[in-house]
């Protein structure tokens, strides 16, 4: 590390748990995140300030007015730009080291099939139910561990699902594929800013624990956060034999091993 890495990233270093090769590790690390909206905001900022080497976003959406009570890696000035550069602007300013690839387009299966095997960790940050099965499918394919967030009116909640741990379960597990699901969005129910903050907070948290190897993660557990109370629920959840996605009966896996940091 240069001696101005290790001037910026000084108060990583000090934690005896991660300290220098805990940050190079993040270094060396590609996260992928989906979504530059209100919890793709704070976790962008936050992965970029303890400086993950490569972030790759997707989002096809631009910044709309709306948006700024709650998306603050956006600006008054960047309205109706693309959020992705946007984000990547507002990233390039908090360090200039990282590396952002902007992809403005919708995530579907054949972008996820191109970008997964390069990447470390999967940020889902999207805001709807099909997207985050997509999303899931894919890490499930490519053994990729995804940390998940969702946050509507006051409540959220936040999980990893980690494919590479034969014991964990899957999105799917906990929200079946076929199941019946009443999209709610922030445009006609309503977001408490500070909750978006505080979830893709905590995807940024156990993103950087996943590239460092620093800690248990929420592997098996779904935080559930009612803001109002401001009152955390912690559930265990267990991978589900049936699952169409990550179960017995679910097509076979591609034997690709996890990429390691040396």
């Amino acid at each position: 590390m240069t001696d101005d890495q290790l001037l910026r990233y000084s108060r990583h270093i000090l934690l005896d748990e991660l300290g220098i090769d805990g940050q190079e590790r993040i270094a060396r690390g590609h996260a992928l995140v989906v979504g530059a909206g209100g919890l793709g905001s704070p976790a962008l900022l936050y992965l970029g300030s303890a400086g993950v080497g490569r972030i790759t976003l997707i989002d096809d959406d631009t910044v709309d007015l709306t948006n700024l009570q709650r998306q603050v890696a956006h600006t008054t000035a960047r309205v109706g730009q693309p959020k992705v550069l946007s984000a990547q602007a507002a990233m390039a300013a908090l360090n200039p080291e990282v590396r952002v690839d902007a992809l403005q387009q919708r995530a579907d299966d054949a972008l996820l099939e191109q970008l997964l095997p390069e990447v470390d960790v999967v940020l889902d940050c999207s805001d709807n139910f099909r997207t985050r099965q997509m999303v899931n499918a894919a890490c499930v394919r490519h053994r990729r561990p995804l940390v998940s967030g969702a946050a509507i009116r006051f409540d959220g909640q936040v999980s990893v699902f980690d494919s590479r741990d034969a014991a964990s379960p899957c999105y799917a597990c906990l929200f079946p594929p076929d199941a019946d699901v009443e999209e709610v969005r922030c445009a006609t129910m309503g977001v408490f800013a500070p909750l978006v903050g505080i979830i893709g907070t905590v995807q940024a948290a156990e993103a950087l624990k996943l590239l460092s190897g620093v800690g248990p993660t929420l592997a098996g557990r779904l935080l559930m956060l009612d803001a109002r109370a401001m009152q955390w629920t912690d559930m265990l959840l267990h991978r589900q034999h049936g699952c169409p996605v990550c179960g017995s009966g679910s097509p076979s896996l591609p034997d690709r091993p996890a990429r390691t940091h040396a």
